[in-house]
C-alpha cells in the first residue's frame, strides 16, 4: 500500500481518536469478547452456553455481554422454557454480523501461521462445497453472509 501525496509526511496527520481500528480493538479489547463472537456465529445465544464454551468466568462473560450489547453487536431477546423463568439469549446484530469477514480473516491467517496450514475447521459455502477465503476485493465484489457458510471438521 502506499499513501497518497497530502498523507505521505505521516507527521502531519493523524488519524487520533477517529482510528477505526483502534475503536474497534477498544470494543473487542478481551479474549473473552472476541470469542462471544466466534461463539455467535457457531450458534451459541445462551448466557451459561458462552461461559461454558470460551472457558472464561461468568463475570468476564458478563461484562464482555454488556459492552456487546452497548455497542449495537448484539442483542438480547427473551425466552423461556415450559415452566421456567424467563430468561435472555443474545444474537448478532446487522453490525455483528458485519464482523463476519474480520473473524474469518483472523481464522485464515491462525490457520495459515499458527497451525501449519490447516485449521481444524473449515468454512464452505453451503450449497457448492468451495471454501470461503477472506481476500481483498472491490466495493463491486458479490459478498457471502453467514447463512450461506457451513462449517466442516477437517481431519488432522
Amino acid at each position: 500500500m502506499e499513501f497518497e501525496e497530502k498523507l505521505r509526511d505521516r507527521d502531519r496527520w493523524s488519524t487520533g481518536d477517529a482510528c477505526s481500528v483502534a475503536r474497534l480493538v477498544d470494543l473487542l479489547n478481551t479474549k473473552t469478547a472476541f470469542l462471544i463472537i466466534r461463539e455467535c456465529f457457531y450458534g451459541t445465544s445462551r448466557f451459561e452456553d458462552f461461559v461454558d464454551r470460551i472457558g472464561a468466568s461468568a463475570p468476564a462473560v458478563s461484562r464482555a455481554l454488556k459492552q456487546l450489547e452497548s455497542a449495537g453487536v448484539l442483542i438480547r431477546v427473551p425466552y423461556q422454557e415450559p415452566g421456567r423463568r424467563s430468561r435472555d439469549e443474545y444474537r448478532l446484530t446487522a453490525a455483528g454480523e458485519d464482523l463476519l469477514p474480520v473473524f474469518l480473516a483472523m481464522m485464515q491467517w491462525g490457520d495459515a501461521h499458527l497451525q501449519g496450514g490447516r485449521g481444524p475447521l473449515a468454512f464452505v459455502d453451503a450449497d457448492t462445497g468451495k471454501r470461503v477465503r477472506v481476500c481483498v476485493t472491490t466495493d463491486d465484489a458479490a459478498a457471502t453472509s453467514s447463512d450461506d457458510i457451513e462449517i466442516r471438521h477437517v481431519p488432522r
